[in-house]
């Protein structure tokens, strides 16, 4: 028994390790805006072919339910993330409360949506927000992982419905993405 606890012991620290050696992160600044339809936003990584890796965070209003009221918000997420069937424990996992006006961090650990460490290879971090409506603001950088720290470059595209708000266009900027390890 004691031998197969150390066994036991010394998967968890080389699975805790091999996670350890592979983490990025994405900083911006959020700007609240005032009125409806807005502050609304979701951050995860896909894999080179576009699939879901992880959700690190997820606004709850549109997590727990208001996609279903409003299909314009984070629907990119929504969509990737299959979000309509997924579990409730899951939704709770990613999702938290609008925050206030600020610079924030999020770390992604180089795990998956099950706490899997991912291989060392090429990713993408992802920021969707819904600025105003239907007008949504998409930040992408390819990130690799397993050849040590970087700082890729990060793509933006807006896309603007019938009612165009350039001025919610702070809503999220200054957005850096850093690969730590």
């Amino acid at each position: 028994m004691k031998k197969f606890f150390i066994v036991f012991i010394l998967a968890i620290i080389a699975a805790a390790s091999a996670a350890a050696q592979n983490a990025a992160e994405i900083s911006f600044t959020f700007t609240r805006q005032t009125g409806p339809a807005s502050n609304q936003f979701a951050i995860w990584i896909e894999d080179s072919s576009g699939q879901l890796v992880k959700t690190i965070y997820a606004a709850r209003w549109t997590a727990q339910g208001g996609y279903a009221r409003r299909p314009t918000s984070i629907p990119l997420w929504v969509r990737i993330s299959n979000l309509a069937n997924m579990p409730r424990a899951s939704v709770d996992a990613v999702s938290g409360a609008t925050p206030a006006t600020g610079a924030l961090t999020y770390t992604w650990n180089g795990t998956n949506n099950a706490g899997a460490a991912v291989p060392a290879g090429d990713y993408v971090i992802v920021l969707e927000g819904t600025l105003r409506w239907e007008n949504q603001v998409y930040y992408r950088a390819p990130v690799r992982l397993g050849q040590g720290a970087a700082t890729p470059q990060v793509s933006v595209e807006y896309v603007s419905g019938e009612r165009d708000t350039t001025a919610e266009r702070a809503m999220l900027s200054n957005v850096r993405v850093r690969v730590l390890r």
